[in-house]
C-alpha cells in the first residue's frame, strides 16, 4: 500500500485527536506518517493546514485521513469544505448523539485542559508525578506509606516509565524499588519494602531481552551479560512467589497494558471515577 498522512487537527492540544484516531488506526495493517497540528482555533489557521492537507494529497496521489477535534463550527466548515482529505469530525460524531440522549447540549469547550487551574485532579497528578520522580529507582525510602503502588523488579526491566505513566496518566503516586544482587545474595526483599510489601508490584522481563536492553546503556559488562540477566531475573521471580508479590513480565506489553495491570490488581477503586 502507498504510504499516506494521517493529520490530527484540533483546536487544543490534539491529544484526543491522536489518542483516539491511534486506538482506531491500531486495526489496520499500516504504517502511515502522523502529523498533529494543534491550536486551529482561526480561521487563518484553518486554511493553512488545509493548504497542507491538500498538499500531501497531491504529493501521495490519495487522500490524507483527518482526524478532527474542533468545536468551533466556523473552523470545521473551513476544514470540512476545502480539504481533500477523509475529515473524521470526532466531536460531530460522539457529542452530538450524545446532546440528544442527555437532552442538554455541550458546553463546547475548547481543549480538555481549559480549566486546569481549578482542577483538583489535574493538581493530584502533579503531585503524583513529583512523588514518582521523588522516589524513582530507589533514591528514596521516605514516605513510602504514601504510595499507592512500589513497582519492584531488576534494573531495565520498565518500572521507570510504568510509574511516570501511573503518575501522569491516572494520579497515581507510584514508587519504584530495583532489585540488587545484594538483595539475591540476602534472599530478601530491601528493608524499606517489608512494610509494604502489599503496595509492591513486580515487574520481570525475558533474559535475552534484558539483556539487549543493557548492552544499550554498558556494552560488554557484567551488568549486561545473558548469563547475568538470567540470574538476577530468576531471583527476582523467586523472591516475589516467595513474598506474594504480584507480577507480571513486561517484555510484549505495552505501558499501558502493564498499567492497567496494577489498577487492576492494586488500585481497582481507580478504575471508576
Amino acid at each position: 500500500m502507498t504510504a499516506r498522512t494521517v493529520y490530527f487537527v484540533s483546536d487544543g492540544t490534539g491529544i484526543t485527536a491522536e489518542t483516539f484516531g491511534n486506538s482506531i488506526l491500531a486495526q489496520f495493517a499500516i504504517k502511515p506518517r502522523h502529523v498533529r497540528r494543534p491550536f486551529i482555533d482561526t480561521a487563518d489557521k484553518a486554511h493553512a493546514v488545509v493548504a497542507e492537507i491538500n498538499e500531501s494529497a497531491m504529493r501521495e496521489g490519495q487522500r490524507p485521513i483527518v482526524f478532527a477535534t474542533l468545536v468551533d463550527r466556523d473552523v470545521l466548515k473551513i476544514v470540512r469544505e476545502h480539504c481533500q482529505g477523509r475529515v473524521m469530525d470526532m466531536f460531530g460524531t460522539f457529542i452530538e448523539p450524545l446532546e440528544d440522549e442527555f437532552g442538554i447540549k455541550s458546553n463546547h469547550r475548547v481543549g480538555r485542559f481549559s480549566d486546569v487551574a481549578q482542577s483538583q485532579e489535574y493538581h493530584d497528578r502533579i503531585e503524583a508525578i513529583n512523588f514518582s520522580l521523588a522516589h524513582d529507582d530507589g533514591q528514596s525510602s521516605k514516605n513510602l506509606d504514601a504510595a499507592d503502588v512500589i513497582l519492584v523488579g531488576v534494573s531495565r526491566c520498565g518500572k521507570t516509565p510504568t510509574s511516570l505513566y501511573l503518575a501522569m496518566q491516572h494520579g497515581i503516586k507510584a514508587a519504584n524499588y530495583p532489585l540488587i544482587p545484594e538483595d539475591f545474595e540476602r534472599r530478601k526483599l530491601p528493608a524499606p519494602l517489608m512494610p509494604h510489601k502489599r503496595k509492591c508490584f513486580g515487574l520481570t522481563i525475558d533474559p535475552e531481552r534484558l539483556a539487549s536492553i543493557r548492552n544499550e546503556r554498558r556494552p560488554g559488562s557484567k551488568y549486561a551479560d545473558v548469563l547475568n540477566c538470567r540470574y538476577e531475573v530468576n531471583e527476582a521471580e523467586g523472591m516475589m512467589k516467595r513474598d506474594g508479590i504480584s507480577w507480571l513480565s513486561s517484555t510484549h506489553k505495552s505501558i499501558e497494558e502493564i498499567a492497567t495491570t496494577i489498577l487492576r490488581d492494586i488500585r481497582p477503586d481507580r478504575l471508576i471515577y
